[in-house]
């Protein structure tokens, strides 16, 4: 499965949110064996930007490890809004 969270950030708390996220992917990377993204929509309305994490190949269980770890580390207070989470799988192949 492929887990893709998006969400706004004023682009006033771009600074302090990327290496708070980048630090939580990298821990969550070494502890599920992922190789996450982090993508921002270009441009900005309004101030606003629209940023996303990739986690490609997680596993169901992952769900609650992202959440907790978001948790910890403390993304809520740089992000407008809640964070959306959509989990994607791939399609099987044709015969």
């Amino acid at each position: 499965m492929d887990f893709y969270v998006y969400y706004k950030v004023p682009a006033a708390h771009a600074a302090g949110l990327q290496p708070a996220v980048a630090a939580m992917q990298a821990a969550l990377a070494g502890a599920h064996g992922l190789a996450p993204a982090l993508k921002r929509r270009p441009g900005a309305a309004d101030g606003v930007q629209t940023w996303m994490e990739v986690y490609p190949g997680a596993d169901a269980g992952f769900a609650a490890a992202l959440a907790a770890a978001a948790e910890a580390a403390g993304l809520a207070r740089w992000i407008a809004g809640p964070r959306h989470v959509e989990v994607f799988e791939d399609l099987p192949p044709c015969a």
